[in-house]
């Protein structure tokens, strides 16, 4: 009987794991994380190692001894997903659970493998130093569940995949694995003890990729919109936190974008003239440029729901407002109707 199956007979007793291969797969990584027969050597307890392998301040009673994966959302900026450098591994389903009112689906995010040093022989996991994370508590500390210490795969999930690394987080969703990863079959595993493990970043809707990085310092991606010269030789760029980027003859007459905002920037209109602009915050407040006069703003007034946008009239001597729910807001200019 190998090291790893001995101690996985010991963590049967001790740790609500879903199966005998996990136990081991559990051991596993706390030998590895322990040193070797380093770790049976020592006085205590295989099961007193294995418990602090995310914190050795934390207590066997801590939440993140308690031998669960962290989820996603806690180590992912709250998106409910695998993060960067992770791949789905595998999943299992936990019924009658109160968070989803039926069954409830976990799926494991492993590490991926920067060499294949330990794969092979019917082993899937790289050394330790191979996936890039450590192992250790979530964002709470002993508070949070484990993150990167346990090197463990049910398998059902990218299964061209032969080498990975240890289990960085876990994806929950009320919805089945393979809506959320095409490549997850339907070959179930069950663990009913997870039903009631959550975190209060998880919620019920499917789980959301987080978007692909900014590569514009720019605009951060927080573009709001665009508005053109009045020649049509031109246009601004216009951003959420106010910054005014021209083109061609557009006009470089300032912005908003060193100003601490109440409100996110929303659109922007220019004057016939050519000579200037205007821009408005979703709360309706109004900054001008250049030869555009000021009217008048909803800034501080209460508004049912958000500007999204405005035009100028065609003199430039005045401008309307409109509300998400179709109020028009007119400041020297004419007033029409309103859908809302």
């Amino acid at each position: 009987m190998t090291l790893v199956e001995r101690a996985s007979g010991f963590l049967g007793a001790h740790l609500s794991r879903r199966s005998f291969i996990n136990r081991s797969a559990v051991a596993g990584s706390a030998v590895a994380v322990g040193a070797g027969m380093d770790l049976v050597l020592r006085p205590g307890t295989a099961y007193g190692y294995v418990c602090t392998c995310g914190n050795a301040n934390c207590g066997c009673g801590s939440t993140c001894c308690a031998g669960f994966s962290e989820f996603c959302c806690s180590v992912n900026g709250g998106y409910n997903y695998c993060p960067t450098g992770t791949v789905m591994a595998g999943w299992w389903k936990a019924d009658n659970s109160s968070y989803c009112g039926g069954p409830r689906y976990y799926m494991d995010c492993n590490a991926t493998c920067g060499c294949t040093t330990g794969c092979g022989n019917g082993w899937q996991f790289c050394d330790t130093g191979c996936d890039g994370v450590a192992c250790g508590c979530g964002p709470q500390g002993c508070d949070s569940y484990v993150t990167g210490c346990f090197q463990f795969r049910y398998g059902q999930c990218n299964q061209q995949v032969d080498c990975l690394g240890r289990i960085v987080c876990r994806v929950v969703a009320c919805v089945p694995p393979w809506t959320v990863d095409p490549t997850c079959t339907t070959a179930l595993a069950v663990d009913d003890s997870t039903a009631e493990q959550n975190e209060p970043c998880w919620t019920p809707e499917p789980p959301t990729p987080p978007p692909p990085p900014c590569l514009s310092p720019l605009t951060r991606c927080e573009t709001a919109g665009m508005v053109a010269s009045t020649d049509g030789r031109g246009y601004a760029v216009v951003t959420a936190f106010g910054a005014s980027l021209p083109f061609g003859d557009f006009p470089s007459d300032g912005d908003v974008s060193t100003l601490p905002l109440n409100r996110p920037v929303v659109g922007a209109a220019a004057t016939p003239t050519g000579a200037g602009y205007w821009m408005v915050a979703s709360d309706g407040g109004i900054f001008a440029f250049g030869d555009a006069p000021f009217h008048g703003s909803m800034g501080g007034q209460p508004l049912n729901q958000p500007i999204v946008g405005m035009a100028a009239t065609p003199t430039g001597a005045g401008y309307w407002m409109v509300a998400s729910d179709g109020g028009i807001f007119a400041f020297a200019a004419p007033f029409y109707g309103s859908p809302a």
